[in-house]
């Protein structure tokens, strides 16, 4: 799997099956709703694939300031992503989800169990993308289902940010990215 950085963060290194991460301070992506402003400053570890996929990974983190974020990204530009996972907010882990199409939107539920680790999955199947969480890794709850603008090419990855604090720590296992 040939990957690549968007926005390389300060701390990271790939071993074995996981790529463990120190998110760099006030970096996040986020356009415009409710808040305002435009950050494209995040951290994106991804490949390029075409078609219909599958994406998924194990995370988990040492979350601690508000807006910790930690999960997958489907990005095709500036303007069109997906990003899901854990954030943390106030005082919370929470599944989180965001879908943007020149404006982001966000969707949040607290982890229904105290977990130290929660399994993401996302599907694209032509223009939907399909957002999936699970609390063990086999067995998976719907979050989202989501429109993306129609591009063959996108990026797939880890996205990891930390808003409004200073970085945190996280770890990715066993990412796979296949498509169908």
């Amino acid at each position: 799997m040939q990957m690549e950085w968007y926005n390389e963060p300060p701390v990271w290194e790939v071993k074995d099956e996981a790529i463990a991460v120190t998110s760099g301070a006030k970096t996040d992506f986020w356009r415009e709703t409710h808040y305002g402003f435009i950050r494209d400053n995040g951290h994106f570890f991804y490949q390029t694939i075409e078609g219909d996929f599958i994406a998924e990974v194990k995370v988990t983190g040492q979350y601690h300031d508000l807006y910790d974020q930690a999960g997958l990204m489907v990005r095709s530009d500036e303007f069109n992503w997906l990003k899901c996972g854990i954030e943390f907010v106030d005082g919370v882990q929470q599944i989180s989800a965001v879908v943007t199409r020149n404006y982001s939107d966000w969707s949040v539920i607290p982890v229904p169990q105290n977990s130290s680790a929660i399994w993401i999955r996302v599907t694209r199947r032509g223009t939907a993308i399909e957002v999936e969480y699970s609390l063990n890794g086999s067995e998976y709850t719907m979050l989202r289902l989501a429109y993306l603008t129609p591009v063959e090419t996108l990026n797939v990855g880890v996205m990891c940010a930390s808003p409004e604090g200073n970085g945190f720590q996280m770890r990715f296992e066993n990412l796979q990215i296949r498509s169908f």
